[in-house]
């Protein structure tokens, strides 16, 4: 006689699965971007100044900014995982990754394997990348009418982006990776997090908006910039030009406060065509 296993419990968030760790639901500014998220690697190689990871995770920064490094055992992790998900009916997108970059400079053939059994297992699938067309070797397996592919910017300058972000891909070629997935029809997204200089970001969506779908508009934190920007004229002045060009975007806790009373500004938009 066959045993009868019971459904998956699901969490009062009502898209998480209970017990399950590397498929999970993030909290916080984390939180924001996606319902549900995975991170395949440890460390980055990007170098971002800014990167608050390695003190949210107390990890050495110079250990971190050494390199991405696989998780052990990890796949096997995420496909128990990917299969109770898939048992309790769950398929919202899974996001890759907050801890690191699903397109780091090292091997990122994780990432592929990652992608693989969240689509084989019924989850969409949305990286969010600074790794710019080192992305497009695993364009293949994103859907218009279930996946995202999405990349941080800070600026289109090149020395400026080699100062914050010297590991990272240069503006340009993250451009044509957002240009080349939105070309296959796939839905595409920018997060204007973090801003260090407003001009820069506000800059971003106008040599962008032909080939982005959304905009997640965020500020710096933990710098000195942070006290010193005029955030409430920065979040005026962009909800005024992506209202201007009908574009859809989301306004980030930390600058929600001066949004204009009822402002529409919902948390999750379809992340797909």
């Amino acid at each position: 006689m066959s045993r009868i296993i019971p459904r998956p419990v699901i969490n009062p968030d009502g898209v998480s699965v209970k017990g399950c760790s590397y498929i999970y639901a993030p909290r916080g500014q984390a939180g924001e971007y996606s319902a549900l998220a995975a991170n395949p690697y440890r460390g980055c190689g990007h170098k971002c100044a800014y990167c608050y990871v390695p003190q949210v995770t107390k990890q050495d920064r110079g250990e971190f900014n050494a390199g991405a490094v696989n998780r052990d055992g990890y796949i096997d992790r995420l496909t128990a995982d990917a299969v109770k998900y898939r048992r309790a009916g769950i398929t919202e997108q899974v996001m890759i990754s907050f801890t690191s970059d699903p397109y780091h400079p090292g091997d990122t053939s994780l990432t592929r394997q990652s992608l693989i059994v969240l689509r084989d297992h019924g989850l969409g699938i949305c990286t969010l990348t600074k790794g710019g067309t080192r992305a497009l070797g695993d364009i293949d397996l994103f859907r218009p009418d279930r996946d995202a592919f999405a990349s941080t910017l800070t600026s289109l300058d090149d020395r400026f982006s080699m100062k914050w972000e010297s590991g990272a891909a240069l503006p340009g070629d993250r451009l044509e990776a957002l240009v080349r997935f939105h070309e296959r029809g796939i839905f595409t997204w920018v997060s204007l997090e973090p801003t260090i200089d407003v001009e820069s970001s506000l800059a971003i969506v106008d040599a962008t908006h032909h080939f982005v779908d959304l905009y997640k508009v965020g500020r710096v934190n933990y710098l000195p910039i942070t006290k010193t920007t005029d955030w409430e004229a920065y979040t005026h002045r962009m909800i005024d030009k992506l209202q201007a060009l009908g574009k859809a975007h989301y306004i980030k806790k930390d600058l929600q406060g001066f949004l204009p009373s009822g402002y529409p500004n919902p948390l999750r938009v379809q992340q797909h065509h």
